[in-house]
């Protein structure tokens, strides 16, 4: 009980979300070096032709790799206090991660003269798609040994690895665009899925006491269907997502015009990139927690709502911060002809504060083994309710209308999953996090509300950007 109490702490949360968090910012950092030495030895064309090739080797990773990153986080933090299971439990995660790699390389190579029509409309990148394929075969490998990092709760392994694979890539890619040019785009994406994963199965195979078992279908076989059927569901509900966007975007230009489809994907990329970060850092630490700890519902409703309140306190200054800082954000990034998005940025901005408060709570069905539950609430009734309200909200109000679309979106589903939650899982709210999300969510409306009075705009987020950064770092050092 003291161990789980300390994992469970704010302090070693805090502290979790502190370490992922660099790793992340260094990641995105080191993203935006390559980004702009592409930009430099290649230009614009060689900058798209890598866009391309990593986009479409990216959307294959995701489909071999069957959503089964969740699922070995998930079994991994489950099982890590168990000396008998973990072996086990590593021993069927490996064997699927070595047969998901290689589908992958596979796919990519049987797929390499369509993947290139697709991709760039003619079969002259054949080649390349076919030297990608032991690219796509180690990124998908080296997800899954990252993932069992996560679940086993090697921080710092997994911070190490991620920061000295991306620098490593780095390194070695860049030279290449020098020497060769457009010839050196795939070998050194090539080189950066290797550095990656040697990095992450190294730190893995140093992990304390970490040693698998030996596989034998016979004993692992309900434990390898369960991850799959995890995964397979997973995968559908990102299939889903990707497919509805795909779906959003079409209504916009037939409706409206590319050039709504391409101000649109520019004020959503903004966003997401901003708030991304904190996302992805805070479910690195939160689904290992709460997938171990499903067993004990006192301890599984105190780890989501002390989440949630840490989530709060994170994302509202942020979140005012960006409504502060976006039309300089547009200069930076983007260009003065974007400056039009600016409305529709801080109406996104509203729309990720309600997702954010309510983040901890989509992880719960997953955490609990409640598939069916999962596919209704976050494939059926969020897609849906996202494509009709976009649908709606576009028609009625063009491009503003789909930061509209994800308020009401967040609202609905949030509050629906709130009470599926409360009635499955007895989960309830703290007091002090009614209040709390009250008087952050009344924060951040007052902002975006001053943001249409011009007068007042800068001055009051300004004011309300310092109070809520105040609040937030009186509020954490108190619980610490």
């Amino acid at each position: 009980m003291g161990e789980e109490l300390k994992e469970n702490s704010y302090r070693n949360i805090l502290k979790r979300i502190s370490t992922f968090g660099g790793v992340q910012l260094f990641n995105i950092l080191v993203t935006l070096v390559r980004g702009k030495f592409v930009a430099m030895f290649l230009g614009p064309e060689g900058m798209g032709i890598s866009s391309l090739y990593t986009s479409a080797t990216g959307t294959l990773q995701q489909i071999s790799g069957l959503g089964l990153n969740v699922a070995f986080v998930k079994e991994t933090a489950s099982a890590k206090e168990n000396a008998g299971e973990l072996p086990h439990v590593l021993a069927a995660c490996i064997r699927l991660i070595v047969f998901t790699s290689l589908l992958g390389g596979l796919a990519s190579i049987l797929l390499s003269p369509l993947l290139s029509l697709w991709t760039f409309g003619t079969a002259d990148y054949t080649v390349g798609f076919m030297l990608l394929s032991l690219s796509v075969s180690l990124s998908v490998a080296g997800v899954g040994y990252l993932s069992l990092l996560q679940g086993l709760g090697e921080v710092k392994r997994l911070a190490k690895a991620s920061l000295v694979g991306g620098l490593s890539g780095l390194c070695c890619g860049v030279p290449l665009y020098y020497f060769f040019g457009y010839d050196g785009i795939v070998p050194g994406i090539i080189i950066s899925s290797v550095t990656s994963f040697l990095f992450y199965y190294i730190s893995f195979r140093r992990s304390v006491g970490v040693r698998p078992s030996s596989f034998l279908w016979s004993e692992h076989k309900p434990l390898v269907r369960r991850l799959l059927a995890t995964g397979i569901v997973l995968m559908i509900g990102s299939v889903a997502g990707s497919l509805v966007s795909y779906v959003i975007n079409a209504f916009v230009r037939m409706a409206g015009s590319v050039e709504d489809v391409g101000l649109f994907q520019a004020a959503n990329s903004l966003t997401n990139q901003y708030v991304g970060i904190i996302f992805s850092v805070l479910a690195l630490d939160y689904f290992p927690r709460l997938a171990a700890a499903k067993s004990n519902l006192s301890q599984f409703n105190e780890i989501i709502n002390r989440q949630i309140e840490i989530d709060t306190l994170i994302i509202t200054p942020l979140l005012l911060l960006l409504m502060l800082t976006t039309p300089l954000i547009i200069r930076v990034f983007l260009t003065v002809e974007f400056m039009s998005v600016i409305p529709l940025i801080r109406w996104l901005a509203l729309g990720v504060m309600i997702q954010a408060i309510a983040f901890p709570l989509g992880y719960v069905f997953i955490s609990q083994d409640n598939r069916k539950i999962y596919i209704w609430m976050e494939v059926v009734l969020s897609n849906a309710v996202w494509l009709i309200c976009s649908v709606v909200f576009y028609y009625m109000l063009g491009l503003i209308g789909l930061g509209v679309s994800l308020v009401v979106r967040s609202v609905i589903c949030d509050g629906i999953s709130l009470i599926v939650i409360s009635k499955y899982y007895r989960f309830r709210l703290s007091k002090s996090n009614i209040w709390l999300m009250a008087l952050m969510a009344l924060i951040v409306s007052t902002g975006f509300a001053s943001c249409y009075f011009p007068t007042l705009t800068y001055p009051v987020l300004i004011l309300l950007t310092v109070i809520s950064l105040c609040f937030s770092v009186l509020r954490i050092k108190s619980k610490l």
